[in-house]
This record gives C-alpha cells, sequence and structure tokens, in this order.
C-alpha cells in the first residue's frame, strides 16, 4: 500500500500541515522538526506527487536540463548530479536534449517552458554560451544557471559555474615539459566550443612560459570525438619531426589516439606520451590508462542544480559564480624522456 502525508504525520508526531510545510521547503519550519519529518519520509519512503502539488499552488517544483552534446558519458554525469539535487530538495528534472544548431531552436524551448511550468533551467555547452538564447529564455520568467569553460563568466546575465579549462591544460602540458618533452602535440575539439579555445590556450601558455616554440604543425583542428582522436594522431605521427607527447582536448579524442598509436606499432608511453581531459571512463578503459583532468562533471551538475534550485526558492537574482579547477591525475599513458 502506497505511503500518504498522513502516514509520514503519524509516523514523525507532527500535523499534516507541518509535513506539507517541509515538503513544499517552506522556510518556516524549524530545523529540528525539517529533519524529524524528513526522517519519516525515507524511513517509509513516501513520494509525494510533485506534479500535484504544482498544479495545486502557485510554484513549480520542477526544473529543465537543456542540452546538445554528444558525450555520453557527459550527459550521464551530469544527470546524475542534478538528479541528485533534485531529490534532496524535493524538485523534479526534465530532460530536453534538441540540436543548438536547429533554426527554430529558440521557439521550441519557448514553447517547452511554457507548456511544462517549469520554474528554472540549467544550460551547458553549447546553450550555455550562446547569449542571444539565454536572453530570450530569461525573458519567459524562469531561473537559469550556466555551466562554462573559463576563469571569469563573461557576462552578468545568470549565476555562473565556471570551469578553468585553461589552467587545467596548462598543468598537463606542464606536466609533459617537466618530464622531458618539447615537441608536444595538440588534439582540439570543436572549434565552436570555448572548452576547446580555452585548453588550447592552456597548452600555449605553458609552452611559452617555458621557452618552446609554438609549431602551428603540432595543433590539429578537430572534434569531440574517437574518430577525431584517430585522425589527429596520425596526421600528428606522420610528421617528419613528429611529436613525443600529445595534449587531447578530451578523453575520447585521447583514446582515439592511442588507437591510431597502436595501429602504426608505437609504443605507449615509451615511444609516445598521450593525455586526455575530463577523467571519464575513457581513460580507465584504455590501455595503458590516460593520465588526465579530472573534472568531476557530476559534483558540477549538482553544485549547478543546487545554486538553481536556491535562486528558485529565494528569488535571488544576484550575479553567483562558483569555479572549478580541474585536477591533474597521472597514470601510465605519460613518461619522462631522456
Amino acid at each position: 500500500m502506497k505511503t500518504t502525508i498522513n502516514d509520514v504525520a503519524k509516523h514523525a508526531g507532527v500535523s499534516i500541515k507541518t509535513v506539507s510545510r517541509v515538503i513544499n521547503n517552506e522556510t518556516s519550519v524549524r530545523d529540528h522538526t525539517r529533519e524529524k519529518v524528513m526522517v519519516s519520509v525515507n524511513e517509509l519512503n513516501y513520494h509525494p506527487n510533485l506534479a500535484a502539488r504544482s498544479l495545486a499552488g502557485t510554484k513549480s517544483y520542477s526544473i529543465a536540463y537543456i542540452y546538445d552534446n554528444p558525450n555520453a558519458y557527459y550527459i550521464i554525469d551530469m544527470q546524475n548530479g542534478i538528479l541528485n539535487a533534485c531529490k534532496k530538495h524535493g524538485f523534479e528534472l526534465l530532460i530536453h536534449p534538441c540540436n543548438a544548431k536547429e533554426e527554430r531552436i529558440i521557439d521550441e524551448i519557448t514553447s517547452m517552458v511554457k507548456h511544462t511550468r517549469i520554474a528554472g533551467v540549467m544550460l551547458t555547452p553549447p546553450f550555455s554560451e550562446m547569449p542571444l538564447f539565454v536572453e530570450k529564455l530569461a525573458q519567459l520568467d524562469v531561473k537559469i544557471v550556466r555551466v562554462l569553460s573559463g576563469n571569469t563568466a563573461p557576462d552578468n546575465l545568470t549565476p555562473c559555474i565556471m570551469i578553468d579549462d585553461k589552467l587545467a591544460s596548462k598543468t598537463i602540458t606542464e606536466h609533459l615539459i617537466t618530464n622531458g618533452h618539447k615537441r608536444i602535440g595538440f588534439l582540439a575539439g570543436g572549434a565552436e566550443h570555448n572548452s576547446t579555445k580555452e585548453r588550447l590556450e592552456g597548452y600555449k601558455d605553458a609552452l611559452q612560459q617555458h621557452n618552446i616554440n609554438i609549431d602551428k604543425r603540432l595543433i590539429v583542428a578537430g572534434e569531440y570525438s574517437f574518430e577525431s582522436g584517430v585522425e589527429g594522431a596520425k596526421t600528428l605521427i606522420a610528421l617528419t619531426d613528429k611529436p613525443t607527447a600529445i595534449v587531447s582536448c578530451n578523453d575520447e579524442i585521447a583514446a582515439g589516439a592511442l588507437f591510431a598509436a597502436r595501429l602504426l606499432n608505437i609504443d605507449i608511453p615509451e615511444q609516445l606520451s598521450i593525455t586526455g581531459f575530463e577523467n571519464s571512463p575513457f581513460s580507465r578503459q584504455t590501455w595503458p590508462k590516460l593520465t588526465t583532468a579530472n573534472q568531476p562533471n557530476d559534483k558540477i551538475a549538482e553544485d549547478a542544480a543546487n545554486l538553481l534550485i536556491a535562486q528558485i526558492r529565494n528569488g535571488d537574482d544576484r550575479d553567483i559564480v562558483k569555479k572549478y579547477i580541474p585536477e591533474l591525475i597521472v597514470r601510465d599513458s605519460t613518461t619522462q624522456i631522456n
């Protein structure tokens, strides 16, 4: 038999109205009472009907995650992080994949927002990097939080979670330089992504600060895909003065580079060191495992969702910026050279 709000009230020794206030995240409830009610909610496995709750009142208890990203690992991590925050705060999550390049994308999202009564939207690249899209979305009276690549927010349109890709990429490149590498290639992701630009800048900064000339032939354009890593690595390895190390824009590209090296009978890391970025499952499923930068996407997503829900509850439109710096993880795909 399904647990009801009456069961929770009886178990916690409080009124039905108090349980309702806790479930609705009202600030008038004392912390001790809130904790007692939530213990009963968890022990009885009570699941309030959030849709009915939203229809019955003036508030919406749903947020949306709008995305366009082919990386399945990234999307799964982001969804799990947002869901953790939603469960903690009693919110529902609407997941809306779509094509950022679609001509009528703003109309599509506008229609979705109006018909679902969501209270807030979380955006990741490429949508978070589209100012016009964000401005149009803000006109719909919903709260917005963006996840962006960079050290500082590019504007004050919304609260942001910033990921310092540039500093992390610089750290990865310096790790290779410290190990004696001077001919270091760079396999880029899609040029339209700020993360690609930031990671390339970090790579260049490291070279320049160690008085190593930037050779444009060692920088190969590409996409965030395994296939792009394969082709990019083949291009670098075909050079007469080929690199002794490769910085890849993400782990999927790096896994492709590893595969290409194997096809060409190149030993990793003895003949070629390869690094990834993000610490996705790709970095741990390859052999050897990849040196990479740990970007905890699930925690980033949960942080962003917590920030979004706080904005919805408090009606606070302050310019809040939080920052993550992906940390270097050294594994077996890199080594020192003579």
